[in-house]
């Protein structure tokens, strides 16, 4: 079978994360419109009978401001030199830019085939979608331009023959019916982030992290029954006044997001699940290297 390992690469809100939950089939990316959601590379695992493709959605690159900002952007591009091919995601509804030029020069500089992938066509002219490809042509010297819409699936199974063809002969690096390696741990916590991300105020976005753990909590079988998942998500702000906000009044807010992550993870996971949420303060954790070390980053 033909296997290897695919990274996407590219501005943030160029659409990598949804691309990459429409090849591999379902939900392995959380998705929203602020910027620089993602902060890890999140792999997706697409198997057939003709392959498996592991596809890296990274975190989108752009001008830090922040310690966090500098390491997710040593992260996405230390992908590149990990991987069997290598994609530069484009915004058909934007201009290609200094951004896009950044990056492209960093592929550029790789040895594996490298692609351009212009997304969100569905929402874009074809005059538009034209120009988008004419552009991406002075980028660089790229193996291949794919116009696809990672909302509806045009264009995509063109791309994924593509990856095949360019793809070697290997083995099967995941077992079948496995689609990522997040742990369920990691899943829970990015999920409770997106929904957050859906209802916070502007400010927030980038100050919430959060993390999820077991809550083995006592050995009480009746009060936690072997079929139900128990976890508990502590979700980090940076200021006091946050807090609230997120909390929102009554709880509101928390509970909201609380209970849509809950019950996204448990048809991710099929099976029950129990999620304690909890909001605390810890001051500039995005600039502090020993914060960013203990959360993972």
């Amino acid at each position: 079978m033909k296997s290897g390992f695919v990274t996407f690469v590219g501005r943030p809100n160029v659409g990598k994360s949804t691309l990459v939950n429409h090849l591999v089939g379902t939900k392995v990316a959380i998705v929203s419109n602020r910027p620089q959601t993602t902060r890890s590379a999140v792999r997706g695992v697409r198997t057939t009978p003709a392959s498996q493709i592991v596809f890296l959605d990274t975190p989108g690159l752009h001008k830090p401001r922040t310690l966090l900002g500098e390491r997710t952007n040593q992260l996405a591009l230390g992908t590149l030199a990990e991987v069997d091919l290598a994609c530069l995601v484009l915004d058909a509804t934007g201009a290609v830019g200094s951004g896009d030029r950044f990056v492209a020069e960093r592929l550029a500089a790789v040895t594996t085939p490298t692609f351009v992938i212009v997304n969100k066509v569905d929402r874009a002219s074809k005059a538009a979608v034209l120009e988008h490809l004419a552009s991406a042509a002075q980028l660089g010297d790229f193996d291949g331009y794919f116009p696809v819409s990672a909302r509806t699936g045009e264009g995509t199974d063109a791309l994924v023959a593509e990856f095949e063809a360019r793809l070697p002969e290997g083995p099967a690096y995941y077992p079948d019916g496995m689609v990522t390696d997040q742990p369920e741990n990691v899943l829970a916590a990015e999920l409770v982030r997106e929904k957050l991300l859906a209802m916070a105020r502007d400010e927030l976005p980038h100050s919430i992290t959060v993390t999820v753990e077991r809550d083995e909590g006592d050995d009480d079988e009746r009060a936690h029954p072997d079929d139900v998942l128990r976890l508990r998500a502590v979700i980090r702000v940076e200021r006091e006044s946050q807090k609230g906000m997120v909390i929102g009044r009554g709880g509101s807010v928390l509970k909201e997001a609380g209970t849509k992550a809950r019950l996204e993870l448990e048809k991710l996971l099929g099976t029950r699940v129990h999620l304690e949420t909890k909001v605390t303060v810890e001051r500039d954790w995005q600039r502090r290297p020993a914060s960013l070390d203990r959360l993972g980053f």
